[in-house]
């Protein structure tokens, strides 16, 4: 496998250099700058390119803006991103618009030779690598993100009945439970979506109906007003079918 280092301190280029050259990897050049490693992966054509992220000249995101035209300008070359601190959203940027042949991995990593050359065959070969740390992140950024994910299973099915236009009664008779534990649930539903504060319990109502269609149950809204979610017929519906009938 041949790689370029791009790297704008020498002593850590020379260091990778020396690693991978344990592990059987070539490399074919090492530079300092976004600039002279987009030339570089131009000129050698490399199976991969192992970036930092921060690189001159404003060492802020250098090195993911390299990685992305290097993907576009070159698709069979592959790129590992290297970060010294622990960066979610270079991570997301990365992988957003194409997340084949691209890693990304704290430099603390690299010190295990095995697993960094083991990240490099694997982003040659067409897959995606992320440091184990960006992976927890990113999943406790999505468990936060998520309103509905502090409920229960029971205080979903609530939720759901109330989407359906359905009172307490007739959720407790659809549940089977009491009318006390259905108050109790919804009122639970309340303060975990963070409602309790809000004015009228209708308009906590409304609230916590939003935002499980929108969370939680997309297909349950439609763009023709016509057309609701499943459920018994409202009363002016009935209304309505008996005068035709």
């Amino acid at each position: 496998m041949r790689v370029v280092i791009a790297d704008d301190a020498t002593i850590v280029r020379a260091g990778l250099g020396a690693m991978l050259a344990e592990g059987g990897v070539e490399t074919v050049a090492e530079v300092g700058d976004a600039d002279a490693l987009l030339e570089a992966v131009e000129r050698c054509r490399p199976d991969a390119a192992v970036v930092d992220i921060r690189m001159p000249p404003t060492h802020t995101d250098e090195g993911i803006v390299a990685a992305r035209q290097i993907r576009e300008r070159h698709p069979r070359t592959g790129v590992l991103v290297l970060s010294q601190a622990l960066e979610s959203s270079y991570a997301m940027r990365l992988l957003a618009e194409n997340p084949s042949s691209v890693g990304y991995l704290l430099k603390e990593r690299v010190a295990d030779v095995t697993m960094l050359v083991d990240a490099l065959h694997r982003v040659v070969a067409g897959e995606s690598v992320v440091d184990p740390a960006i992976v927890q992140r990113l999943l406790a950024q999505v468990r936060r993100s998520d309103p509905l994910a502090a409920l229960t299973e029971r205080e979903r099915e609530v939720l759901a009945a109330m989407a359906e236009g359905r009172s307490n009664q007739g959720i407790g008779a659809t549940l089977f439970l009491s009318d006390r534990t259905i108050e109790t649930h919804v009122s639970r539903i309340f303060t975990k979506l963070d409602l309790a504060e809000v004015g009228a319990e209708d308009n906590r109502r409304v609230l916590a109906v939003l935002t499980y269609l929108r969370e939680g149950n997309p297909d349950a809204t439609s763009a023709d007003p016509r057309i609701r979610p499943k459920g018994p017929p409202r009363h002016d519906e009935g209304l309505a079918n008996r005068r035709q009938t």
